[in-house]
């Protein structure tokens, strides 16, 4: 009897909170987009400040981290090569067309550039 009373009460519960995410939506669906655009972005930068943060950071020790925090999982690799310590991979974010090069020895990053790059000048990835 109290299994049957507890996992009704908890099915009770479930299917509340299930069905008050529809209501709000409908209410007021501005708020449903404000809450969605806070979560997408917690620095509070735009795409352009957070390319133009790691343009000044190049080559400094911690901009992989730099890298990692503001664009993570938007990253393609697209070309590997010669360079920094030995190699470098060259990175693409599409939303925002721009080529990032990065030693992952060092973890820094050695160039930026607008556009799908696949391989940078040498003398800019040394």
């Amino acid at each position: 009897m109290k299994l049957a009373s507890s996992l009704l009460a908890s099915v009770a519960l479930t299917s509340l909170f299930t069905v008050w995410d529809g209501p709000l939506k409908v209410v007021n669906p501005a708020l449903v987009q404000a809450s969605a655009q806070e979560m997408k972005d917690i620095t509070g930068l735009t795409a352009q400040q957070k390319i133009e943060m790691l343009t000044k950071s190049k080559g400094q020790f911690g901009s992989g981290d730099q890298l990692r925090r503001y664009f993570f999982g938007d990253l393609e690799p697209i070309a590997v090569q010669p360079g920094g310590a030995g190699m470098v991979v060259n990175l693409y974010n599409k939303a925002n067309n721009v080529t990032i090069s990065y030693c992952a020895t060092y973890d820094v990053i050695v160039a930026v550039k607008k556009g799908k790059i696949t391989a940078f000048a040498p003398n800019e990835v040394k």
